[in-house]
């Protein structure tokens, strides 16, 4: 998009100038190789590859691969105000663009992606990333769709596996919101006509991410992002809007009654169990010149960010809503940034710690641990927390076992066919009943000016 800031394109040049992008320098395949090459930058830069073997189309990986990146996505030019840590940062901008959504973003007539067309899936660079995975997938795909109850768009990300030149099989979680469109049309006994973004700024990526309120148009959420600097074109088979600036936009149909098994790996890094998913069938494929594919490794920092940090920002604004004391909400890299979360309060009254719990549990279903910890106690610090679990709880008072309640069907030990799961919340903070000094933290006086250089 000539003369604005809120492209892919643009986004990769700011990441080079600031030495975050890195460009690789031989051809690589999409069977495996790709994928080996972005698992070594795991929390690190980001990566164009400009040749892929088989295709004309250049693949960019580990976008927001990083907090810092993440943030840059949301607060372009701006850096968090002192003192405040880099997620804490992104759950105010969140929460800032949540609140101002009023604004709809700009209609076109016109968008770079009708340069070229295509009616052959093969030509994209589609990644296969592990060796278990049921076929190539793509990863970074936004998924449009008219709501036929309320009559407006829903978006949201969906892996969909390459099963011939012309049809892909989609993953839909039952019950959310393009499972909703989905069944509403084959009721209806229709086809779900649907347009597939690739290669978007990444603040429509994060809108798509967050799990906002059924009939809420996320492109709404996206555009508050970008201080209403997003821009619309109208996909001419589906009839549904897009971004204009987008690299790759794929139009066709989910069939009503047509099927097949996939599985991949998800966000534990684990494989998912095998399901039966409806198939998208290909009408055209539109794009721009010198497209930018993107690509999503599975279970690996990018996605577990752009899929976890969204909801820590619902979280947050959700058990704050109960507990007004709520400093922060971390959802773990040991739980995958999904499964397990410490929530982090300046304790008042007790019971607060429970209540919490139960909020973080009703904010996100697929929560399976959270843990409570007072302000003196750093919630991304998992030493921290163990001393907090182990020098403040008694597991008869501080834990709450919730046996058959609805979880994730990402977690192997659970009972993946009816989504049921046991979850556990744990008070983890210093009971106001005892005096406050019998967990005070020691600390040295002067320590934090001492230079060990000005003595050894």
């Amino acid at each position: 998009m000539k003369g604005t800031n809120i492209d892919l394109r643009s986004f990769l040049s700011a990441l080079k100038k600031d030495g975050q992008l890195l460009t690789a320098k031989r051809q690589v395949s999409t069977k495996f190789e790709l994928a080996c090459v972005v698992s070594k930058l795991d929390g690190k830069e980001a990566i164009l590859f400009e040749k892929v073997e088989g295709s004309k189309i250049s693949v960019a990986s580990n976008i927001c691969g990083t907090p810092a990146r993440f943030y840059r996505a949301i607060s372009p030019g701006s850096l968090p105000a002192a003192g405040t840590s880099i997620k804490a940062a992104i759950h105010q901008r969140v929460g800032k663009a949540l609140s101002d959504i009023s604004g709809q973003p700009k209609k076109t007539e016109s968008a770079e992606f009708y340069q070229n067309s295509s009616t052959n899936l093969n030509e994209l660079p589609i990644v296969t990333h592990f060796e278990k995975d049921a076929g190539p997938f793509i990863t970074a795909s936004i998924v449009f769709a008219k709501d036929q109850e309320r009559g407006n768009q829903n978006l949201s990300t969906h892996r969909l596996l390459l099963l011939d030149d012309r049809r892909m099989a989609i993953r839909m979680v039952e019950g959310r919101h393009l499972h909703k469109c989905f069944t509403a049309a084959k009721d209806h006994g229709e086809d779900l006509k649907v347009a597939i973004a690739i290669g978007v700024h990444p603040a429509v990526s994060i809108a798509a991410a967050y799990q906002a309120a059924y009939g809420l148009d996320e492109m709404l959420i996206a555009n508050s992002l970008l201080d209403g600097k997003l821009s619309l074109a109208k996909a001419k088979y589906s009839g549904l809007y897009v971004p204009d600036h987008a690299e790759i936009i794929l139009e066709g149909r989910i069939l009503k009654d047509v099927t097949q098994e996939e599985w991949m790996v998800e966000m534990l890094r684990t494989y998912d169990h095998k399901r039966k998913q409806p198939v998208f069938e290909l009408e055209k494929i539109h794009f721009r010149n010198n497209a930018i594919y993107h690509d999503i490794l599975p279970g690996y920092a990018e996605h577990r960010l752009l899929m976890g940090i969204p909801v820590e920002a619902k979280m947050y604004d959700q058990v704050k809503s109960v507990v007004a004391s709520t400093q922060a909400v971390h959802l773990t890299d040991g739980g995958s940034n999904w499964l397990a979360a410490v929530i982090q309060i300046k304790k008042k009254l007790e019971g607060e710690p429970k209540n919490a719990l139960l909020a973080a549990f009703a904010a996100h279903p697929s929560l399976k641990m959270a843990t409570v910890v007072d302000d003196d106690i750093d919630p991304t610090d998992p030493v921290a927390v163990e001393y907090a679990i182990t020098s403040r709880c008694q597991a008869d008072r501080g834990f709450i076992i919730i046996p058959n309640a609805k979880g994730s069907s990402l977690d192997p030990s659970s009972d993946q066919t009816n989504l049921l799961t046991t979850k556990v919340g744990i008070d983890a903070t210093a009971t106001i009943l005892k005096p406050k000094e019998r967990f005070e933290i020691a600390k040295i006086p002067g320590q934090e000016k001492v230079q060990l250089g000005d003595y050894v």
